[in-house]
């Protein structure tokens, strides 16, 4: 395994541990289309859903963050979900926010899967 970490990883893993923390200074405002609406569970409150998703993504960026594989995958199935939330969102309510999160997952998820070989496994060089 390539010894350090690309430049690429550590924004997108710090971009959303800063997603998290705003998320968890945001959880008792109403912004737009509530997230509990968006992610399709509207009989669970807000609150619930952006606490559940703050500690979720601070998981995922910590896998992310440190290379591993489960860390990868989660990234990657987190990533595909909510990009056709996104696309599907967009279709329903037309609103510009969903295409710029749409890009930006398109671009990281590509990003990400071509440093997956070269990065994202769990084997130890010398152990």
């Amino acid at each position: 395994m390539e010894k350090g970490r690309p430049l690429g990883v550590t924004l997108i893993g710090y971009f959303y541990i800063f997603g998290a923390v705003v998320l968890l200074f945001t959880f008792s405002e109403k912004l737009g289309i509530g997230l509990n609406i968006t992610f399709g569970v509207p009989y669970l409150s807000e609150t619930i859903v952006k606490i559940f998703l703050a500690i979720f993504s601070i998981i995922m960026a910590y896998g992310y963050l440190n290379m591993k594989k489960w860390g990868y995958w989660t990234f990657i199935i987190y990533s595909v979900l909510f990009l056709i939330i996104c696309l599907t969102q967009k279709i329903i309510y037309n609103n510009q926010l969903f295409i710029y999160n749409s890009i930006f997952l398109i671009i990281t998820i590509i990003y990400t899967f071509i440093k997956r070989y070269k990065f994202f496994n769990d084997k130890d060089d010398d152990v």
